[in-house]
């Protein structure tokens, strides 16, 4: 209510801003559209009335908004090329440091340092909706910078102040179930990013049962509209396929039996906001209400896919550790998973990959190559176990073989394991996935695969 009423204060101020700056007759419209919001820009940039500032910090969202995709990519560009430092300014604020390196000196070479996009982007905040809006600008940003590399200089402006917006200290955990407003339970239902959510009946039979957990980070910039959140199932034991899960008709489990918790589902919602992480957050902040409301459960682990395994096997690094071209053929035929004897003799070779991939497997940064394993490896997880044929969805055949993982959380570990990945990029792992690699077993040849 209170973050309401002052987003409520901001459109006033907007709109006395708006009057004031039509008395002043200060020029709207233009051939030109990507330029009008350039110099709406500067004169932001210069603007010192608190009213008028907010008005065109909104009038600056709004012209945006308008632009084609060519135009929004104009923009950037402008940002990208003259709205950098005072060069002037830099310049003299490095001679007076070099000539004497004190905390003044220092302190005005930093401020002299600092781009003008960021004091743009803090000013631009100021509209009401001004969070939102910059999300929003960030998501076309990261897809222009795809093609257009030189924009990150943009981004590390942008990115900077929104980790620094975004930051824990900000962020609100709230359950979700099916009590939740209706607007929030249709944005799970759109953000779901990984088993996709059918309907209504499917989304409460995520939520609502007393197995069942939702839980969602929220920031009062954004009001209503997540930025993260995780479903959980409350398990008598590890599971090791997600259709039992996710199925219509199941047992529901009674508390005295609830012994594990399985993150089974882990969504960022905001693409404005990759690349800054709540993800750690909220799963150590859920372990420990889970454990507060349940002291009986025991274990807290996923149930993961694993986005970039398929992939994985066509590379190099995978013929090195055994893939060929008769494993190839059959896992791209989804057919196989359906066919008992070419899963079985699909079983050991794919493990023992898998287990390779997860093990020894890089990106070009030398951390692991699957992004899940990225993220829960980081968090201070363990690698448990690979389960075979864990999800045979035609997504998890197509991108993990059928392959998903258990990632196992131990509250007197993870510090440890968190510490041993970050800084020796060492895969903290079980025994039995380990075993997966033990000689002769992941470089079988697969001639007897073949689809008859």
């Amino acid at each position: 209510m209170a973050n309401a009423h002052f987003s409520d204060l901001l459109s006033a101020v907007a709109e006395r801003g708006r009057a004031l700056l039509g008395r002043l007759e200060w020029p709207v419209g233009g051939a030109n559209k990507s330029a009008d919001v350039a110099d709406i820009c500067e004169a932001l940039l210069s603007s010192r009335g608190e009213a008028s500032g907010v008005a065109m910090a909104q009038e600056a969202f709004d012209r945006y908004a308008s632009l084609a995709p060519d135009q929004k990519l104009e923009f950037f560009n402008a940002l990208a090329t003259k709205y950098g430092p005072d060069h002037e300014a830099l310049e003299r604020a490095l001679r007076a440091f070099r000539d004497n390196p004190d905390g003044e000196n220092q302190s005005n070479l930093h401020y002299s340092a600092e781009p003008r996009r960021q004091e743009l982007f803090r000013r631009l905040n100021r509209a009401p909706g001004g969070t939102a809006g910059l999300v929003r600008m960030r998501e076309d940003l990261l897809a222009f910078m795809r093609a257009n590399p030189d924009l990150k200089v943009v981004d590390r402006c942008l990115s900077h102040l929104l980790s620094s917006w975004f930051n824990r200290g900000f962020l609100v955990l709230r359950r979700i179930d099916w009590s939740t407003p209706a607007n929030v339970l249709e944005k799970i239902i759109r953000y779901e990013a990984v088993h996709e959510i059918r309907d209504w009946e499917d989304l409460r039979r995520r939520i609502d049962p007393a197995d069942r957990r939702c839980y969602a980070f929220f920031h009062p910039a954004l009001r209503d509209d997540p930025l993260i959140f995780v479903e959980v199932a409350l398990t008598d034991s590890p599971p090791g396929a997600i259709a039992p899960l996710l199925a219509e008709t199941r047992d529901i489990s009674t508390p005295g039996k609830m012994k594990t918790a399985v993150f089974y589902s882990i969504s960022n919602c905001q693409q404005g906001l990759n690349g800054i992480s709540f993800g750690n957050f909220l799963i150590k902040q859920v372990v420990e209400e889970l454990r507060r409301d349940l002291p009986g459960l025991d274990t807290f682990m996923t149930l993961s896919p694993v986005p970039g395994f398929v992939k994985w096997l066509k590379t190099s690094a995978a013929r090195e550790a055994g893939a060929d071209d008769a494993l190839l053929e059959a896992v791209a035929d989804a057919s196989w998973a359906a066919d008992r004897e070419r899963a079985e003799a699909l079983r050991k070779p794919l493990e023992a990959l898998a287990a390779h991939y997860f093990l020894h497997g890089k990106n070009k940064n030398g951390r692991s190559a699957d992004p899940v394993a990225r993220f829960h490896l980081g968090n201070g997880a363990r690698l448990e176990r690979i389960n075979w044929l864990g999800d045979v969805s035609p997504r998890g055949l197509r991108d993990g073989a059928g392959l998903m993982v258990n990632y196992l959380y131990d509250r007197d570990a993870i510090e440890a394991n968190h510490e041993a990945y970050a800084n020796l990029g060492m895969v903290v792992a079980s025994g039995a996935v380990k075993r997966m690699l033990k000689p002769g077993r992941d470089r079988l040849q697969l001639s007897a695969v073949q689809s008859n």
